[in-house]
Parts: C-alpha cells; sequence; structure tokens
C-alpha cells in the first residue's frame, strides 16, 4: 500500500470547542506499520482540553481521540504482532525513538530524546497533515509496537476506555502497591474516576470516592466504594482527616489539593492524574507540609502496561460504563462533559462517520 489512504471522522478546525466533518489521508502502511478499519472511540476530557488550546496553541484542523479500539485490515511486512483480523486497540501514543533507556523499558511515554509522539496534535513528518490525527475517525495507521491487542473475552467498545481511562488509573494505583484492605480514596468520579474506584476495589482496597456530584453516590456504591462522600463544602473533607492510606486524584481542574491530601495518613502518597488547564494546580505548600503526604503525579503507562490493563479488565470483567453515541452527537457529548453530565464515558459508533 504505496499511496495514502483517505479517511474521514470529525475534526476541530478552530479553538471554539466544535467539532465538524473532516476528509483527510493517513500515511501509506509502512513496513512496521498496521492499518486499523477503527470501529469504536471513546471521549477523553483530555480531547476537550486540548482541542480548546486550553494546553497551549493547537494546529487545525486535528482529529481528537486517543481511546481507539477496532479491526486490523493490513499489516506491513515486518510486522508479526497483528495478522489481518485481529482486534487491536490504540491509546494516548503512536510513536517514540524506540532506542532510549526509557523506550527499551516500557515508559515510551517518557521518552528520553523527546521523541513521543502522542495520538492527535503533535507533529509526525509522516503525517500527511503534518500532525498526529486521532481516533475521531474511521481508520488509523499506527506502527505495529503502539497498538495493543484486545482479546475476545471484551467488547470492542468496552475496551476502548481502557486504553487512556484504564492504563492512567491502573498505572498509579498498581504502583502504589497498597495492600489488601487498605483505604484507598478517588476524588472525581467520572470517566477516569469511576475506573480508578473499580480497579482499586478490585485489588481488594476498601475505597472512599469524593465527588461534587450528589447524583453519582448510587453508582459509586454500586461501583464497589464503601462510602461516596459529597463534597459541597469543602468542610465535608475534615470527619476523613489522616483516614487513607492513599489517595488518587482525577479532578482535572484548579481545587484546594491540600485539603483533599489532608485526609491521607502523614507519610501516605497522594497522586494527581487529572490535567487542568495550562497543566498547572495552585499549590498551597503549608498546607502540604502540614499534612506531611508525599504528592506526585502520574502519565498515563507505557505499551506493556496498557495490553496489560486490558488483559487485567477483561479477566476480571472491571468495564467502563459507557453510552454508545452516533458521531453528530459528538458536541453535545462534549457539553455533557463539561458539566458533569457524563455517565460515565461517552463511546462512538465509528460506523457513523
Amino acid at each position: 500500500m504505496s499511496n495514502n489512504i483517505p479517511s474521514k471522522g470529525y475534526a476541530a478546525k478552530d479553538a471554539s470547542g466544535k467539532l465538524s466533518p473532516w476528509q483527510f489521508e493517513r500515511r501509506p502502511v509502512g513496513d512496521n506499520d498496521i492499518l486499523i478499519d477503527i470501529k469504536y472511540a471513546s471521549i477523553c476530557h483530555s480531547d476537550i482540553h486540548q482541542m480548546k488550546g486550553d494546553w497551549g496553541k493547537q494546529q487545525y484542523p486535528q482529529v481528537p481521540g486517543h481511546e481507539i479500539a477496532g479491526i486490523v485490515a493490513a499489516v506491513g511486512k515486518n510486522v508479526t504482532k497483528f495478522k489481518v483480523g485481529d482486534r487491536a486497540g490504540v491509546g494516548c501514543m503512536v510513536d517514540s525513538c524506540m532506542t532510549c533507556d526509557s523506550c527499551t523499558h516500557g515508559e515510551e511515554h517518557y521518552c528520553d530524546n523527546n521523541a513521543t509522539i502522542f495520538t492527535y496534535g503533535y507533529p509526525d513528518k509522516t503525517s500527511p497533515s503534518g500532525i498526529s490525527q486521532g481516533g475521531y475517525s474511521n481508520n488509523i495507521v499506527v506502527r505495529d509496537h503502539f497498538a495493543v491487542r484486545i482479546p475476545d473475552h471484551i467488547r470492542l467498545e468496552e475496551a476502548a476506555p481502557l486504553l487512556c481511562a484504564g492504563i492512567t488509573t491502573y498505572s498509579p494505583l498498581v504502583n502504589a502497591n497498597f495492600n489488601i484492605g487498605d483505604k484507598v480514596g478517588v476524588a472525581g468520579i467520572g470517566g477516569l474516576g469511576h475506573l480508578a474506584v473499580k480497579l482499586a476495589v478490585s485489588k481488594g482496597a476498601e475505597v472512599y470516592a469524593f465527588t461534587t456530584s450528589p447524583d453519582k453516590v448510587k453508582d459509586i456504591l454500586a461501583f464497589g466504594a464503601k462510602e461516596a462522600i459529597v463534597v459541597d463544602d469543602i468542610a465535608k473533607l475534615k470527619p476523613y482527616k489522616k483516614k487513607l492510606d492513599y489517595m488518587i486524584s482525577t479532578i482535572p481542574a484548579q481545587y484546594d489539593v491540600a485539603a483533599y491530601a489532608s485526609v491521607v495518613k502523614p507519610r501516605g502518597h497522594y497522586t494527581q492524574v487529572g490535567m487542568p488547564v495550562g497543566f498547572e494546580l495552585t499549590l498551597s505548600n503549608i498546607g502540604l507540609a502540614n499534612s506531611r503526604v508525599n504528592f506526585n503525579a502520574s502519565l498515563i503507562g507505557g505499551i506493556p502496561e496498557t495490553q496489560e490493563v486490558v488483559h487485567y479488565c477483561a479477566d476480571n470483567h472491571i468495564l467502563p460504563q459507557i453510552q454508545i453515541i452516533k458521531a453528530e452527537e459528538i458536541n453535545d457529548a462534549w457539553l455533557k462533559v463539561m458539566n458533569k453530565e457524563a455517565r460515565y464515558r461517552y463511546v462512538i459508533d465509528a460506523a457513523t462517520f
């Protein structure tokens, strides 16, 4: 396949946060590439942040989407990992240098040579448009290393959110090394947070979920949390001071980090995975100092760990709660995500592009 491959999808044409249909081209399938016919692509809050320029000036048109599941339609001559007809997924990155220490140790997202190409909006010399184009489309060409196998015992539409929301929460939870019975907090119960609750419960944690949405309480308890705390006033955190062994926050906006961190025991750990506007959080140094909590942040996970979470969730029936939508419903779904109305991951049926 030596010619560019026609593709169609929905793209941002400016920073308005509105998407519209766009026809474009993918690169030809190279020797180490696979072509995936996309079946489903889910909506991440990151898509909205980036398209609106919240994380810096963007090049348009740009197709968002980094939770992608589909069927392999073609493979390059050097590819042995996949064959035509296999089920495959693509997450938050599509290439890196593949030679540095980080890349050769399964942390391609932390490429030491700054050569990671994230799935959309990043300079990409192989892309006809000059930037990587994401999964709100009917196909994608990707280096085989950056695609993961999707096992047969999970539906493609349920696997898609695992490629970002799943790995973003799984990686820090696994690396926290908490023990069975430990008290684990999850702050922000949206697309990422609801999976964090399910994953932590599956690892044996006693989960405390903190939300600003009272109508999510019933769902949160159904996900397996011991308690769902509605934080309509920061004072609601006080009864939980120094109670938890670990906390993960998926809140993608400015908030009182020190107040939330105060619920973790001294010397415990608190991981931030939600990415606010400008990538920056305002922290109270004295607040964190008084709590004596170790604050850290985490960014997705490497390809081996991403493959691991897909298999783990398939094997243990840990599935995202999804709503299937048509392409024409994307803009409405984005508004609902911003208004905290998603329950809990919108998944686009790529047949409607």
